[in-house]
């Protein structure tokens, strides 16, 4: 399949790409191709970001999550001869799993896709030093993907001075440069970007930058660079996937017809809870749900004879105190739970099933003597947020990363997954609970530490990890499964 595209990667987070991505998004739609967008690894806001230029949802593509040929499938899903594909970085070019490895890597991306690289460098401060810079993420270049080099925070009259001398050392195409902007920018937070739909002027700001950044970069090179990549794969490579992935569901009763048994699973999106990949959502319908979006914010009421709940990751801690307001929806959530309605939650939506939140620190309580202590906990009482009370105890706020990076979680009991299988996972939260449960055993790739976590039984998967269903499609399968079950023993026959 012939799909033009390019990389935009840097040296080093905070290199400004998601900016430049956005720009180049917009410029390229502008143009009148099809564009499509990707994000290198676990990110959920940077997706974001490119939906609200394109209109149309950006996919994650990980290495680690899925093998080479699984990750090449996944790119080529939905997608068609022309289509012209910007995929995002992360992080660092060659930083990976555990900071060390390759797999799950940008570079490792670019090498599975065989995607030229574009690499944007800040150089702000810096003088010829940028030249070695650049040479030693050349040398470590081994299939010689970086076609080309974006100069972020130079000023016109260095630039001038600097591309050609880069050329000419290097060997590598400078597509242009970008002025540092003191009016425009993405705000970060603990989780990373503030979320587009927070910034009241987001399309405007994206706007302002793609026409600034028309006017300091060779955009015909860009797009030479990406028409110049080679065909992957072949026009059967996401049938195939999906034949393999998602064809043994068609082996369980309920999937046999589905345009008369499909289930409906109520998927809670708002500004609250929004963090999903586009292909956990889109697995979940090849195995034949129907997802009814609906919001714990604004809603009062779950959605109509729904069959099962997925409470995504967000910001339940922003919105603690609309949520608790929010009293029949809570009363809702807790019944359809207590009703044995099948439910997964994850990060914030496991938060938000719990009987309060509380959104200051309290690793230091022990410390504080008798009549500090008294002053905490009324402190505490005023930060406390009543939500769901699905689960006992409640989620607090520790200050600093609690725990951060990949996993592959096992069940200790078959339940989602069929036994001795695993699916690997996400985590990066600021909160814990009192009670993160002891159903699975979660296992770091990189050290092989391992930990118990997520509550699991028949019919809910509840914990702070972020799934990544295509790691394993028997999860969604098992989803979709119990949903239908439910369906079927709360009406006595098929629907």
């Amino acid at each position: 399949m012939k799909i033009n595209r390019f990389m935009i990667a840097a040296p080093k987070s905070g290199s400004g790409k998601t900016m430049i991505t956005c720009a180049l998004l917009q410029l390229l739609k502008d143009s009148g191709k099809n564009v499509l967008s990707y994000k290198c690894g676990p990110d959920y806001i940077d997706p974001m970001f490119h939906k609200k230029v394109l209109g149309v949802p950006s996919k994650n593509l990980d290495t680690f999550f899925t093998d080479e040929k699984t990750t090449v499938q996944l790119f080529l899903d939905e997608r068609a001869d022309g289509d012209f594909a910007v995929l995002e970085g992360v992080m660092g070019l060659y930083d990976g799993l555990g900071g060390i490895y390759e797999q799950g890597s940008s570079y490792h991306l670019a090498k599975v896709t065989q995607t030229p690289i574009i690499l944007v460098v800040d150089a702000k401060g810096m003088g010829k030093s940028v030249l070695a810079l650049i040479a030693g993420f050349l040398q470590y270049d081994t299939q010689h993907l970086i076609k080309g080099v974006l100069l972020n925070r130079m000023s016109k009259g260095y630039y001038d001075i600097i591309k050609p001398l880069i050329e000419k050392e290097l060997s590598v195409k400078v597509v242009g440069y970008f002025p540092e902007q003191n009016d425009i920018g993405l705000s970060s937070r603990h989780l990373g970007l503030v979320m587009p739909d927070e910034l009241s002027d987001i399309k405007k700001q994206l706007n302002e930058t793609a026409d600034r950044l028309k006017k300091t970069i060779d955009m015909d090179l860009f797009i030479d660079i990406a028409e110049a990549a080679d065909e992957i794969g072949d026009s059967g490579s996401a049938d195939a996937y999906n034949e393999k992935n998602i064809g043994n569901c068609d082996q369980n009763e309920f999937l046999q017809n589905k345009a008369i048994n499909t289930v409906d699973i109520a998927v809670a999106m708002d500004e609250a809870f929004c963090f999903y990949y586009e292909d956990n959502l889109r697995m979940l319908e090849k195995c034949g749900a129907k997802l009814q979006y609906f919001s714990p914010l604004h809603d009062t009421s779950l959605p109509e004879d729904c069959d099962a709940m997925l409470l995504g990751g967000g910001y339940p801690e922003l919105y603690a105190k609309e949520l608790s307001k929010n009293v029949s929806m809570l009363n809702a959530v807790k019944k359809a739970f207590r009703a044995g309605k099948p439910t997964v939650a994850e990060c914030g939506g496991f938060m938000y099933l719990h009987t309060y939140i509380r959104n200051i620190c309290d690793d230091n309580d022990e410390k504080n003597n008798a009549d500090t202590q008294n002053n905490t906990d009324i402190q505490n009482d005023m930060n406390k947020s009543q939500l769901v009370g699905a689960l006992d105890g409640g989620c607090h706020f520790k200050g600093k990363l609690v725990r951060f990076g990949y996993i592959e979680l096992a069940e200790k009991h078959s339940n989602f997954l069929a036994p001795n299988e695993k699916i690997k996972a996400h985590e990066f939260h600021y909160y814990d609970s009192t009670d993160n449960g002891a159903d699975c055993i979660a296992t770091k790739p990189a050290t092989g530490r391992s930990y118990d976590c997520v509550i699991s039984h028949d019919n809910y998967w509840l914990g702070f990890p972020h799934l990544y269903y295509p790691s394993n499609p028997h999860f969604a399968e098992s989803f979709v499964r119990k949903a239908y079950e439910y369906r079927r023993n709360k009406n006595g026959k098929l629907l």
